[in-house]
Parts: structure tokens; C-alpha cells; sequence
């Protein structure tokens, strides 16, 4: 047995680097928005092989893969199995060695997939009229699905149904099939991306503005019986257009856990949008993305860029221009809060403050004809 995994080792690390290779330079341009660590899943099954192996009674075993994720969708995992049916004085044993491709149609903490895979497997029946061994290529497919239960430990189950080429071999039929259902844990040897932000109820943002005060008409000068200069016209007063602080907006109200989509309705960015179409001469308005400390670095500047020029497509929905917008993501930069604590739990609610984007106009001064 020893011999027929370390024969087959060496093409299944093969087309693994190759797929790595083909997979991986696709999202070379950015650092992903996931966890991309290698894992490892081990597992149990059950497995029902074809009544063409002497036997239709369902067998159980053991699987032992490494995994890891290559693009948004994409996983590879290969590995080895090993599983065995008995029935009567017939006992028969099956042996895998293989690379299976995990399509996912997520990333969240539910992962569904289908999955197709390739590899080597050894069958062997043994019973009182001898014993019949062949090693065959096979090809498999299946559907599954990922669960995350924290940021190193899931689980996954798949069922799957494997089809073996066994022409030229001891056993008297050309081809097989085997279904299996496998369940069991992964764990991944690297970091996960930053932990979901604690929803809280957040600072209620202000937007101010102040109007210019109406201008006093001083009383016309008495005429006198004769005729008097005429009064030197009033010069026409500076007014100072409406000003606006800094608004702060919590990043748990615009958008979803690892997300930059802005969720909707948003009446605090519509009231801006109103008061900007009010005044059109404010311009400069800088929109600012921050995110805590926790995560990887890059990936929160990545993340708080995005949420910023989210906030600006937005204004520009409400038919603000364009080019009265600036957005730019500052990632961990200027943190309101700096905390200490030890406790998970704690530390996410004492950075709450940090997941923000804010928008901040500039003081202008216009003259009133």
C-alpha cells in the first residue's frame, strides 16, 4: 500500500501546482477578501461500492485531505482515503488517492459547493476463492457544503460518486462506481480576515448648517425743504453660506459584514445629498473610510477605499457631481478609540468607534447682490 500511495503522490503534486499556478495569477491584483490559508480536513465515511465488487453492503473508513483556497470561488484539496466492506466471508477494501477542485458559491460562514476530482484507486477483494487486487484511474463528482464555526475550526460534508476504469485488471468487469458521504473537521493553519464588527447602536451624526441673517435696511434719511445730497449707497454685505461639521456615519449603518454594497434607505445620506443640491457652490467634500485595527492591514485599506467611493457613487445618485467629491479610504489610520483589552468579545465592541466613514464639506463665502 505504501507503494501505491508514494507511486501517485508525485502526479497528484503535479497537476496541484499547476491548478495553483492557473487559479491563483487571477487574483494576484488585489489581496483577496478571504481567508487564503492552506488547511487540513480530516474525515469519516461511509462508503456503498457496486455489487460488481462481490459485496453491496455499506462500508465505513477514514479521509485525510489539505486544502486551500486559490480564488474567490475556488478550492483545492487533495488527499488520501481508505474505507472497508465486509459481507459474509467476503471482505473488500478500497483506496484512494486523488485532487478534487471545490467550486463555492460563497464565502460567508455557510459555504455551499459542487466539487469534481481525479486520482488513483486500489480495490482489492479478498475471499475463500483467492483474492483480486487492481489499481485504476478514477473521476469523481459531488456537492457539499463548508461551515465556519470560528476563525480557524469548520466543518464539511460532501456526497460524491467516484467512477473507476478498471480494463486489463484481475476483476471481471471494465468498470465501477462507488458512492461515499464524507463529514469531518478543518482547520486552517493561517490567519482569518478581521472577526465580524458587534453591531451597535451608533453616534446619531449631525449635519449643521447656518443661514445668513437677514440684512437690517437702515430708515431713509428726513429730506430737508431743500435739496440735500442723496444717502451713499449701503456696500453689499459678506454672508457667510451655510457651513456644515464633520458628519461620522458607523460603518454598521451603511453597509453588511465584509461588505462595501450600501445598504438602503439611507436618510442621513440623502439629507446630505439635499443640502448639497440646495447650496451648489459647496464643493471639496471630502469622504474619508477608516476600519479598526483588526484584520490584516491591506485588507482593511482595500475594504475602507471601497466603502468611501461607495458613499460617493451614492451622493452622486442623488445628483450630486462628481467632481465635488473626494473619497478615500485611510484603512487603521487615526483611530478614535485605542483599546487594550485582552477579551475578544471586548476589544471588537471598545474599536467599534474606528469603523466609520466620514464626510466633512468646507466654509466658503459667497456676497449677496
Amino acid at each position: 500500500m505504501t507503494h501505491f500511495y508514494s507511486r501517485r503522490l508525485s502526479a497528484i503534486s503535479t497537476l496541484t501546482a499547476l491548478l495553483l499556478a492557473t487559479l491563483a495569477g487571477s487574483s494576484m491584483a488585489q489581496s483577496p477578501d478571504y481567508n487564503s490559508s492552506w488547511y487540513i480536513a480530516p474525515s469519516i465515511n461511509s462508503m456503498n461500492p457496486d455489487n460488481k465488487f462481490g459485496t453491496s453492503d455499506n462500508g465505513s473508513g477514514w479521509a485525510l485531505r489539505f486544502g486551500k483556497p486559490v480564488s474567490q470561488n475556488w478550492d483545492i484539496q487533495m488527499g488520501i482515503r481508505a474505507a472497508k466492506s465486509e459481507q459474509g466471508g467476503l471482505s473488500y477494501k478500497q483506496e484512494t488517492i486523488g485532487l478534487d477542485g471545490l467550486y463555492l458559491f460563497s464565502r460567508e460562514s455557510f459555504r455551499p459547493f459542487v466539487l469534481l476530482g481525479l486520482g488513483t484507486q486500489h480495490d482489492q477483494t479478498m475471499s475463500n476463492a483467492g483474492t483480486l487486487n487492481n489499481t485504476s484511474p478514477y473521476l469523481s463528482a459531488g456537492l457539499g457544503a463548508q461551515w465556519s464555526l470560528n476563525d480557524r475550526w469548520g466543518m464539511q460534508a460532501d456526497i460524491r460518486r467516484a467512477h473507476a476504469h478498471m480494463a486489463g485488471n484481475d476483476f471481471p468487469f471494465v468498470s465501477a462506481s462507488t458512492t461515499m458521504f464524507n463529514i469531518g473537521l478543518t482547520y486552517a493553519f493561517g490567519a482569518a480576515p478581521a472577526p465580524a464588527p458587534v453591531a451597535l447602536a451608533p453616534p446619531e451624526p449631525r449635519v449643521i448648517y447656518v443661514e445668513a441673517p437677514p440684512v437690517a435696511t437702515p430708515p431713509p434719511a428726513p429730506v430737508a425743504p431743500t435739496a440735500a445730497p442723496m444717502p451713499a449707497p449701503i456696500p453689499a454685505p459678506m454672508v457667510v453660506a451655510p457651513r456644515f461639521e464633520r458628519t461620522t456615519l458607523a460603518a454598521t449603518e451603511l453597509f453588511a459584514f465584509d461588505s462595501y454594497a450600501i445598504s438602503t434607505p439611507q436618510k442621513k445620506l440623502d439629507e446630505i445629498a439635499r443640502v448639497m443640491q440646495r447650496y451648489p457652490d459647496v464643493h471639496m467634500v471630502m469622504i474619508t473610510g477608516y476600519t479598526d485595527r483588526l484584520g490584516a492591514e491591506t485588507y482593511n485599506q482595500n475594504l475602507s477605499q471601497r466603502r468611501a467611493d461607495a458613499v460617493k457613487s451614492y451622493l452622486m445618485q442623488q445628483g450630486v457631481s462628481a467632481n465635488r467629491l473626494n473619497a478615500a479610504g485611510k484603512g487603521e489610520s487615526n483611530p478614535i478609540a485605542v483599546c487594550t483589552d485582552k477579551k475578544h468579545a471586548n476589544l471588537v465592541e471598545c474599536l467599534a468607534p474606528n469603523r466609520r466613514v466620514e464626510v466633512e464639506q468646507f466654509v466658503f463665502e459667497r456676497r449677496v447682490q
